[in-house]
């Protein structure tokens, strides 16, 4: 009996052992270079670099499927997750708030979470998720109901539960949460539905909240002691000063997308979405904190800085777009790819704005941004009509703007690679007509204002990869598409850009060139974004397939022109054949083999 049990005891240690937590060391001590995904965006910046290139320009054409996992019933739709990996496990995300927790070398499903969500969730732009958050024995994700879930990483079983708001009141939440010094950071999404964006900080163990902070100018943020008792925290802004009357009781400015979380800096960097309404003239003023990039203290949940991208916003260009922290001339800086047209450096630590240039090649809305005082030069005729103005007071006059509100880039993440030290965005060229419309509040229904048609620009692509300097701001090279891109890109060590495209395919480039090296099928559109990680010295790639997203819903003219792509729900893996695998990168080695 007694050698029994001690078996039992080490066998029990050992399996403990060898399943490690994830801690706040492992996911900020560049975890992709052992291997693993331990967080949306693939380290906290939000970089989208791998230093891996077993996989690289010499090798990838011999790129073949390892395995791919179908997420099964009818509940497809758009499928914008980007996976997570470690201890030899995927964490995925689909469309419908589920999570599957997969075997990494095989594909074999280990178990399967799916949230009960009630009648009457509002989500804005489809039914999507975008990931989870990996920390100490948890995975953690958020639901189209707005709460937020923690699974054990093991057994799928549910470890705590918690209440983001109130799905009624058009709140939803679709973001893969990131963490940060043990708090899980969360944003909201609603922005359509006149909701108060938010970032949220909570205990990443237990999920009680630790602090709010609201991005609409003019609320009380709250921190938390450990027994839940609040207290103030200060307000955000100052109230009534960008907001006229009671506007900013409804004001939007939702982080629908997540955030970022540099540790050389401590500070976690929010964009925030669109006022509400959409009719600016309603709403005289600037705004706050609408249409920004916010840098909040993770310990204090104070807002340090901010930097507003569209002051007064008339055409919903949000700002949720990913504020990338990276090194320039010595300095931490960020990067912004915004839904507006221009690509913007702040300095990471004091948000001064350094650069700013369009990364596409048609905006109305403003013919610059002077870089002495941050604020955009308005080109006055290119911005929607006061319908108050018009005859029967029923519609503004109607003008043409580019880029259309779904933006010169939109969830789409983009990618910064340290060796070419250029980013890799994915841009649309795209407009739209807009006029605006009388509208008054109403709790859990649309507060738009506006009415739209979106149209190409081009006859022969709308999207585009675009390597961009964000020095020079120059456009290194792209590679153009037919339909809009959607998904997010991924660059390595190996000199390579992988991406998805609409119709299907999982492409490939050199990062340095934009020469395609390689490309797959998947069966349905690429709305995620890649990853890839190290499994038995191994390397593997792999994208989530699904059409889905935004533009079906929204697109106008782009949406029928894009009405014939099927959709799906898959997870496509990669590597390359033993032969090769096992010459670790060499290309010189490589060649020999062939």
């Amino acid at each position: 009996m007694q050698v029994k049990l001690l078996t039992v005891l080490i066998g029990a240690a050992f399996a403990s052992a060898a399943h490690a937590v994830v801690t706040d060391a492992m996911i900020q001590s560049e975890a992709t270079a052992k291997g693993e995904v331990l967080t949306w965006g693939i380290n906290t910046q939000g970089q989208r670099y791998s230093p891996l290139k077993q996989v690289n320009t010499a090798t990838v054409g011999k790129l073949v499927p390892a395995w791919a996992f179908s997420f099964g019933g009818e509940k497809q739709r758009g499928q914008e997750s980007q996976p997570l990996i470690h201890d030899g496990r995927m964490f995925v995300t689909a469309s419908y708030s589920r999570l599957f927790a997969l075997d990494a070398a095989t594909g074999r499903k280990l178990w399967k979470y799916e949230h009960r969500l009630p009648e009457g969730i509002m989500p804005c732009c489809d039914v999507v998720n975008r990931g989870a958050a990996l920390y100490d024995n948890l995975v953690i994700f958020a639901t189209l109901d707005a709460q937020l879930v923690a699974l054990d990483q093991k057994t799928g079983d549910l470890v705590w539960k918690e209440k983001i708001d109130d799905y009624a009141a058009g709140y939803s939440a679709t973001a893969a949460p990131i963490v940060a010094n043990g708090l899980v950071l969360t944003g909201v999404s609603g922005g359509e539905f006149g909701v108060v964006g938010r970032v949220e900080a909570r205990n990443a163990k237990t999920g009680h909240l630790v602090w709010t902070r609201p991005t609409v100018e003019g609320h009380m943020g709250y921190a938390y002691d450990a027994d839940g008792n609040r207290k103030d925290n200060g307000v955000s802004g100052t109230p009534n000063k960008s907001w006229p009357g009671d506007l900013w009781k409804t004001g939007g400015a939702a982080t629908w997308l997540g955030g970022t979380y540099d540790p050389k800096t401590g500070l976690a960097y929010f964009g925030t979405g669109n006022p509400a309404p959409w009719n600016s003239h309603l709403r005289k003023g600037d705004n706050l904190f609408s249409c920004s990039t916010v840098a909040i203290d993770v310990k204090t949940g104070q807002i340090k800085w901010h930097y507003q991208n569209t002051p007064n916003d008339g055409w919903d260009f949000d700002g949720v777009n990913e504020f990338v922290t990276f090194e320039m001339d010595g300095r931490r800086v960020g990067g912004k790819a915004d839904r507006n047209g221009f690509f913007y450096v702040n300095d990471a630590v004091t948000g001064q704005l350094l650069n700013a240039f369009p990364f596409v090649r048609k905006v109305t809305w403003a013919s610059s941004i002077d870089l002495k005082t941050g604020k955009p030069n308005f080109v006055a005729e290119n911005r929607p009509g006061d319908p108050t103005g018009a005859g029967d007071g029923k519609k503004g006059s109607t003008i043409f703007a580019a880029p259309s509100f779904l933006g010169g880039k939109n969830q789409m993440p983009m990618a910064y690679s340290p060796d070419t030290r250029l980013f890799y965005v994915p841009a649309n060229e795209w407009g739209m007509d807009i006029w605006n419309e009388p509208v008054t509040y109403k709790k859990g229904a649309a507060y738009l204002g506006a009415g739209f048609t979106i149209k190409p620009t081009n006859d022969d692509h709308i999207g585009a990869l675009r390597a961009v300097d964000p020095k020079s701001g120059k456009i290194v090279w792209e590679v153009k598409n037919n339909a809009p891109l959607w998904g997010g890109v991924l660059t390595t060590g190996g000199n390579l850009v992988f991406w998805g495209t609409p119709e299907g395919h999982l492409k490939a480039a050199d990062a340095k060139t934009g020469k395609v090296l390689w490309q797959f099928q998947t069966g349905s559109g690429v709305v995620a974004p890649p990853v890839t990680w190290l499994h038995g010295g191994e390397q593997y790639v792999s994208v989530v397939s699904g059409w889905g997203g935004a533009v079906p819903l929204w697109g106008g003219e782009v949406a029928k022109k894009v009405n014939f792509l099927e959709q799906g729900g898959m997870v496509w893996v990669f590597k390359l054949p033993k032969a090769i695998s096992s010459a670790k990168g060499s290309g010189a080695k490589v060649a020999q083999a062939n």
